[in-house]
């Protein structure tokens, strides 16, 4: 116990100088795990998640966040981190489970389940965002705009976009009057039109306010 709070405080310590990756390779840490996810906008389709550690002493050209590359650059980086030498693990948790526990806590669960799906025990965790994942021993530590700013991150927020655009592109073959392979389930004008001119369909999350309004308008269009 008192080993993972001194390495807690060093992380801390070792965050406000200079890149935290860097000073934390200097310091001894070897399996560094950039952890982020995709999906927590949208009204249908789940969150996905993934964990990476990227190759020690190699760099893959071109990583950052993956909200700044086109989808065809997403790919190749894609592409790139999967055929390198990077150890990595997704976790995905469906619509009816973000209905059930909310949002975040199925963001953190797929996060969760991302680490734990790792081949590697981590030495530092590095988790885009504010909050760190419940449930996971390994030291690790909240990075706000770490997807910026980490390269493990980065590479994580990429797999996790790319993952879950694919299953939505999955989806649109499955619910042809969705156009879900261009807004991926996102609250789009042409999403919101769908969403009122045909109704939710199995994937869509029925907690999220403009499918509840859907639905409660649908119900009194049936009442007597």
């Amino acid at each position: 116990m008192n080993q993972r709070i001194i390495i807690k405080d060093e992380i801390g310590r070792l965050s406000g100088v200079g890149g935290l990756e860097d000073r934390l390779i200097q310091n001894g840490y070897s399996y560094i795990v950039g952890v982020d996810e995709a999906g927590r906008g949208p009204l249908a389709g789940p969150v996905v998640a993934a964990a990476v550690v990227l190759p020690e002493g190699d760099t893959i050209e071109g990583l950052q966040d993956s909200k700044k590359l086109s989808p065809a650059r997403r790919d190749l980086m894609f592409d790139r981190i999967v055929s390198s030498e990077a150890a990595y693990a997704v976790g995905i948790e469906d619509n009816e489970m973000i209905d059930s526990i909310n949002i975040l806590r199925a963001s953190l669960r797929a996060m969760a389940q991302a680490v734990h799906k790792l081949k590697l025990t981590p030495e530092v965790i590095l988790v885009d965002g504010n909050q760190t994942i419940p449930g996971v021993k390994s030291p690790q530590m909240a990075v706000v705009g770490g997807d910026a700013s980490c390269q493990a991150i980065a590479a994580a927020s990429i797999l996790a976009k790319v993952t879950r655009d694919r299953i939505m592109d999955h989806y649109a073959h499955l619910y042809p009057l969705y156009a879900f392979n261009r807004h991926k389930g996102y609250p789009t004008a042409e999403h919101l039109r769908e969403l009122r001119e045909y109704g939710p369909t199995p994937i869509h999350r029925k907690s999220f306010r403009p499918v509840q309004e859907v639905i409660s308008q649908m119900d009194l269009q049936l009442m007597p």
